[in-house]
């Protein structure tokens, strides 16, 4: 007998087609967004860091406070790309993808 509102089913977009992945498939995700978010704030400020630069004229205290900004920003986007890439080489090596794992359970 259908409810008044039909049939629910369990969704399955976000889940790679395999029960119970939702979850890791979110997480995975979720990191992946914040390291965009994470490179497009880095590459802002390393624009942000090259106006200060730039409108510096000459002043040795503001070229110095741009310059540490810069090479603060590229360090963490440093950061950022090769922890992504270090999840890749050990997903790699060890055939666990680390970014959008997979958990076995008991089957039915």
């Amino acid at each position: 007998m259908l409810g008044i509102f039909g049939t629910i089913t369990n969704p399955t977009k976000y889940t790679n087609g395999s029960e119970g992945q939702g979850l890791f498939d979110f997480l995975g995700n979720l990191f992946k967004f914040a390291a965009v978010i994470g490179g497009i704030y880095m590459i802002l400020q390393i624009l942000l860091a090259g106006y200060d630069y730039i409108s510096a004229s000459g002043d040795v205290k503001k070229t110095e406070l741009a310059w540490a900004k810069i090479w603060q920003s590229l360090v963490g986007l440093v950061i950022i790309s090769s922890a992504f890439i270090l999840a890749g080489v050990i997903g790699r090596i060890t055939g666990i993808n680390i970014l959008s794992p997979e958990i076995y359970g008991p089957t039915k």
